[in-house]
């Protein structure tokens, strides 16, 4: 017996309704401002534009004040599974022209159960947040509603990779979800995010304040240090969001996608060499490091506008996927501050979730001095970064490039600090401090009564040099693995990140450890 064609017309146009949201106009008034719809984001991001949804029936009858009854399709908000570049992932998109994509007791199920979902899959989830808040009608069902997504938020972080996408409104409570999960990104233009408005501040602390210097892109990635990169429009959001997958495996107990060479040639390259500046006072550019070592194009730096002393990233060394951490002595000589302190421990932290390898890049004086730093709790914020690295498990390699001073050595993974290899190059210094600190308190009174004391200023600080700082020094004392001619760093360091592979480390069973936050 055939189906009743009259439910199959039933079928067709409630999913006619469905995919026109909140209607044709209201999409053509986005896309005149650059805006693509809930639906065109996804068919965006997935390959070939298809996906399976969850919940497009959904929807929630909400009456305004008594004024009026409308439907909302899909309650303002489509959750859908899909495939990226082959793999399978978990995509939501708020729908901005339905209701304003605010957030009632169905949307939230709906984001809740693909969370669910996604956990049980195993595989990543990435949202595209647009929404005008809470659902004001729905009252405290809204608001339980925002702690059901958060609460899923922390049950799958460190589980699967979580990326939030702004790419409209992201207001109060609402900006909570993204800052739970890995990596957020937002659009330059068309976006906001925060938790009190300008009305609200004004009221509040007599400061007037427009959204362009706290809720923007801009300030989030330069001031605050909320989002981790800026996209130029949707498409370009969508792009980085597929980018990072590609350094990300589908959940922690996977590899990360690394497409490994079967080779690893040994191969010198004299022009390291030549970017090493021959006065020691003259800053070396980290990043032109970074493009030598690491595969051609695959250097993705994350939160390249915020404390851009310290550069966080990932790259391919022959096919394989690593995270980067290192100073940068052309802003603040590579000082590690409060800011970078974060920037840094967050970001081992991420690698270490997701089984990825991670690389410290060393040329740092120390912590950034300063009444603003001690009193901004440097110690605590500098504590995070060696909390980091002692409860990192995953394959931990140092390379020493020139200074690493102090308690900042010891930050930035020295031995002591759990690295599997500590490489140096012969122009290292390793030491508590600088050779000018060191003359101050080793040879003040020889200095004051010498007859030439910037002869003998010079001396000191060769012998000082030789004597304290030398990584021959450290090596001696089993401190590095080797001191190594810059030019052959990259083979180097592909033969014994692919050696350390295996590594496997087991800790002290507990709950987890109480980082200083």
């Amino acid at each position: 017996m055939a189906i009743d064609p009259s439910l199959l017309d039933a079928l067709r146009l409630r999913r006619e309704e469905a995919l026109i949201g909140g209607g044709v106009d209201r999409i053509e008034k986005r896309h005149e401002k650059g805006l693509l719809s809930a639906r065109e984001r996804l068919a965006a991001f997935f390959d070939g534009g298809s996906f399976i949804e969850f919940g497009m029936h959904a929807h929630h009858s909400c009456t305004n004040f008594g004024l009026e009854k409308r439907k909302m399709p899909g309650d303002g908000v489509v959750c859908a599974t899909g495939y990226v570049d082959g793999r399978p992932v978990a995509a939501y998109a708020q729908d901005f022209t339905v209701g304003g994509g605010a957030v009632g007791a169905i949307h939230a199920k709906k984001i809740c159960d693909l969370l669910d979902f996604a956990v049980k899959a195993g595989i990543p989830v990435v949202g595209i947040n647009d929404s005008g808040g809470a659902r004001i009608q729905e009252g405290i069902e809204a608001l339980s509603g925002y702690g059901q997504i958060f609460f899923r938020n922390v049950l799958a972080s460190g589980v699967i990779p979580q990326i939030s996408i702004i790419a409209g409104p992201c207001a109060g409570g609402a900006a909570y979800s993204p800052a739970l999960t890995d990596f957020i990104i937002m659009t330059r233009k068309n976006s906001n995010m925060f938790i009190c408005g300008p009305d609200v501040i004004k009221a509040a602390t007599g400061q007037a304040a427009s959204l362009d210097q706290f809720a923007s892109a801009d300030a989030h990635a330069k001031v605050s240090g909320n989002i981790h990169l800026i996209a130029e429009d949707d498409e370009h959001a969508i792009h980085l969001a597929k980018k990072l997958l590609d350094y990300l495996p589908s959940n922690n107990l996977g590899d990360p996608p690394h497409r490994m060479n079967n080779e690893i040639p040994f191969v010198e390259d004299e022009g390291m060499n030549e970017i090493i500046p021959a006065d020691a006072k003259h800053p070396l550019d980290m990043q032109k490091v970074i493009d030598r070592l690491m595969d051609p194009g695959s250097w993705f730096e994350i939160q390249p506008d915020y404390a851009p002393n310290m550069l966080t990233g990932f790259a391919k060394l022959e096919g394989l996927v690593i995270g980067i951490i290192a100073n940068q002595p052309t802003v603040k000589a590579g000082c590690i501050d409060i800011d970078s302190s974060d920037k840094a421990a967050r970001f081992i932290r991420v690698c270490n979730i997701y089984s990825i390898p991670v690389l410290s890049l060393v040329d740092v004086p120390g912590f950034m001095p300063g009444l603003a730093q001690e009193r901004g709790g440097i110690i605590r914020h500098g504590a995070k970064m060696l909390f980091a690295w002692a409860s990192g498990t995953v394959p931990k390699i140092t390379l020493i490039c020139r200074k690493a001073y102090g308690g900042a050595y010891l930050a930035m993974c020295s031995s002591d600090m759990g690295a599997d290899f500590v490489f140096a190059w012969p122009t290292a210094e390793i030491a508590v401090m600088g050779a000018q600190g060191a003359m101050k308190v080793l040879y003040k009174k020889e200095l004051e009564d010498a007859e030439d004391p910037e002869s003998l200023e010079k001396e000191l600080r060769k012998a000082y040099s030789e004597k304290f700082a030398s990584p021959y020094q450290a090596a001696s004392n089993g401190m590095i693995t080797d001191v190594i001619d810059p030019a052959v760093s990259r083979s180097t360091l592909a033969l014994a990140f692919r050696g350390i592979m295996g590594k496997h480390e087991t800790r002290p069973p507990k709950k987890h450890g109480n980082i200083p936050l």
